[in-house]
């Protein structure tokens, strides 16, 4: 005998409708975008509440435990992974450990799999990489004032850089700061 729940209490499973949505639109993400765990479920919970008129908090849930777990049947999603990626890639355009760190966790990135990925990371390399970007110090076309030097350095500091390491990249000689971007795109 199938019992009915009464009307006043939501039903908790989604229907099939909502998991097939769940499963289309956890492949539509991360055919595009490369995600952490956090980001999908919530991206699926906050999609689900303006896709289904009559959902509630239990479904939506269902919906984005039920899309995380899909994604990694399909071997499409790793925490691990993403803030490797994502440090290496931090690293190149110049962002410090601290920025990258902060970065991932915000983004739902467990604090081992955020301390793994940066294991790697050259502080220095990436300080060099923000040089080259904003043209400062080795990379710098005119002469600097005290007043730029102090732009510079508050640069760095905000960006994450400790005050030695922006001290001593912007004191480079350029051939010194393209030599260790050199050896940075060789890793």
């Amino acid at each position: 005998m199938v019992t009915v729940p009464p009307e006043d209490e939501p039903q908790a499973a989604p229907t099939p409708r909502m998991l097939t949505w769940a499963k289309n639109a956890t492949i539509y993400r991360l055919e595009r975008w490369m995600m952490s765990e956090r980001q999908l479920h919530d991206a699926i919970a906050r999609k689900a509440k303006s896709k289904f008129e009559d959902i509630n908090e239990a479904q939506v849930a269902a919906l984005a435990r039920y899309a995380v777990s899909f994604a990694h049947e399909l071997k499409a999603i790793d925490d691990r992974t993403y803030a490797e990626t994502m440090a290496r890639s931090g690293e190149r355009s110049g962002r410090s450990k601290r920025f990258m760190a902060q970065k991932l966790a915000i983004k739902g990135v467990g604090q081992e799999d955020i301390s793994a990925a940066l294991a790697q990371a050259d502080d220095r390399a990436a300080a060099v990489a923000f040089a080259k970007r904003r043209a400062f110090g080795p990379f710098r076309r005119l002469d600097a004032d005290e007043k730029r030097l102090a732009k510079e350095f508050a640069a760095f500091i905000r960006n994450g850089f400790s005050s030695s390491l922006a001290r001593q990249v912007m004191d480079m000689e350029p051939e010194e700061a393209l030599e260790i971007l050199d050896e940075a795109r060789g890793r």
